[in-house]
């Protein structure tokens, strides 16, 4: 039995309708405050995440960001040279700087004391200026005593010759200026007036010119040779001639001989694309009066050579410039337009490029110090102490090395290319493995926008044409010797830093063509430049243009 108190109690502790009520509505609304907070901890959370990968973002777009800044710092200040030391030690020296100490500049000497010799093991060898070149006129100075002096002073005999002590010096004669005056001879007859006749003057290559053919190869030498622009050309005759000649005369004369030599740049066009091995590149040139383009637009100047022309490809070298206005495929088809079907091209990776190698069935080749470049430029933004033995950049352009080191003992040993082929696939193949592994083990691993990232996707695009020239002893491994063409006109054009019309871009390219094919011919291009705008008004037959090439033309007598 239950006692009234104990019931009393139990009836007590019951909650009401309107407390359970209220403790339901506090429940919800904990559970709502409970949701809330998980939905706000969920998008802290999400917030959290977009932050680390903002920030992940920003730090490689910073990093990408110190690198460009280091790569123009480097380009605006740094050393433009590429070479490497072989051994690795010290990645940011050049290799030079290792035998800087031990090579010391002599200074120019009297002949006499040049003929010491410095004794070695087994010989003595001489050290000191190199002597002149025998070629050159010389002009001898006889420098005797006076009769006063040629007396012995200890019998007072009379001294007597016994040779002499030589001596040579450089001289230079300035420049000379002078008019060459033409007289045309009239003749008629005394008896009547119907036969007046007149004597005929030589043709020249631009008629009624101010210039003579050897002024014209002058000016032409200086401008597009030795880098002198025209008003500093107009200074210095003035200086030697006292005649104040105009910039726009002598702009005008070379417009006109460059046209002028356009049936000589035919030929050696033929002569280049029928050759088994053509190279191939381009550089920006800018044309200020353009039609329809703006002054500040940039054109192109392609270069285009060979180091043997001819079908069997023991012909000259030649080396040949193009310009256009435009970098497509348009510009490179009429410079490429007959090329011989199954020859080699030898060309950087532009995409261009690839389409003349398809269009024509070409073999093309890849460029590996194009390739070695963009490692160097990641390394070189590299600071200095990164340049360790174990970054990618460091070892990708050793393994280059090690390619280019079996090509400079094949050269040094004057190989023919079936034993050049031999060397490279005892020696080049497995070091073409070893990049390629290295090159599979970092691809994916690195930004590919960083320098390292396209030096690694640019080996990656261009992997077979790079590896190409290892199956046969002919295939050149690098585009060098195109480069090297370009770096006069490159050069030139930090002087006279533009061309005013399209006439004068193509005539400088014309004009650069026959300076360069005379030079890796080893012909003085004056001579040849005086010799050809002196025949070329005579020509008139293919075969009379063919004769005036620069290793056919006859040269006068020096």
């Amino acid at each position: 039995m239950i006692s009234p108190l104990r019931s009393s109690f139990k009836m007590s502790m019951q909650p009401t309708l309107e407390e359970f009520n209220a403790l339901r509505q506090a429940i919800e609304a904990l559970q709502s405050q409970r949701d809330s907070l998980q939905v706000q901890r969920d998008a802290l959370h999400s917030t959290q995440q977009s932050l680390v990968g903002e920030n992940r973002v920003l730090r490689v777009e910073r990093d990408l960001l110190k690198e460009r800044l280091a790569k123009m710092m480097h380009k605006m200040f740094a050393a433009k040279s590429e070479v490497r030391g072989t051994e690795q030690k010290d990645m940011f020296f050049n290799e030079a700087e290792a035998h800087a100490a031990a090579t010391q500049a002599v200074p120019a000497q009297e002949e006499s004391q040049a003929d010491q010799g410095t004794d070695v093991a087994s010989h003595k060898r001489k050290r000191g200026r190199k002597p002149l070149d025998p070629a050159l006129p010389r002009q001898v100075e006889r420098h005797e005593l006076p009769e006063s002096e040629r007396i012995c002073p200890h019998d007072g005999a009379t001294l007597t010759e016994i040779g002499v002590e030589v001596s040579e010096q450089i001289e230079v004669i300035p420049q000379q200026v002078r008019v060459i005056r033409h007289e045309r001879v009239k003749y008629a007859c005394p008896c009547c007036d119907g036969a007046l006749r007149l004597a005929p003057k030589p043709a020249q290559i631009i008629p009624k010119g101010l210039f003579t053919a050897g002024a014209l190869a002058w000016i032409t030498t200086a401008k597009y040779e030795d880098g002198l622009p025209l008003y500093r050309q107009a200074a210095l005759l003035g200086r030697f001639g006292g005649t104040d000649l105009s910039r726009n005369t002598m702009a005008a004369s070379m417009v006109r001989v460059g046209q002028a030599v356009q049936p000589i740049i035919n030929l050696l066009r033929d002569h280049l694309l029928d050759s088994p091995i053509t190279f191939g590149d381009e550089t920006r040139v800018q044309v200020l009066k353009e039609p329809g383009r703006a002054a500040q637009t940039q054109s192109f100047m392609w270069a285009q050579m060979t180091d043997g022309s001819g079908p069997t490809g023991t012909g000259p070298p030649i080396r040949l410039f193009g310009y256009s206005p435009s970098r497509g495929a348009g510009a490179a088809q009429n410079l490429y337009a007959g090329i011989r079907v199954g020859s080699v091209l030898m060309s950087d990776g532009y995409e261009v490029y690839n389409q003349i190698a398809q269009l024509h069935q070409l073999v093309h080749l890849g460029c590996w110090a194009h390739c070695r470049r963009y490692f160097i430029e990641a390394l070189d933004a590299l600071p200095k102490h990164a340049r360790t033995p174990e970054q990618p950049a460091v070892q990708f352009i050793e393994l280059i090395g090690q390619l280019y080191a079996v090509e400079s003992r094949a050269d040094d040993c004057k190989i023919d290319p079936q034993a050049r082929l031999g060397e490279r696939q005892g020696h080049s193949v497995p070091v073409l493995e070893r990049i390629q592994a290295l090159l599979l083990t970092h691809l994916h691993a690195v930004v590919p926008g960083s320098l390292l990232g396209k030096a690694l996707h640019y080996l990656s695009a261009q992997w077979v044409k790079l590896s190409r020239f290892v199956t046969d002893g002919s295939y050149p491994i690098d585009n060098n010797p195109c480069e090297n063409s370009i770096r006069p006109f490159v050069i030139g054009r930090r002087n006279w830093l533009f061309a005013d019309t399209v006439g004068g871009a193509n005539a400088s390219a014309n004009l650069y063509s026959l300076l360069q094919t005379c030079k890796v011919n080893r012909i003085d291009p004056h001579q040849y430049l005086a010799a050809l705008f002196t025949a070329l008004p005579l020509a008139s037959t293919a075969d009379d243009y063919e004769a005036l090439l620069p290793w056919r033309i006859v040269l006068p007598a020096a």
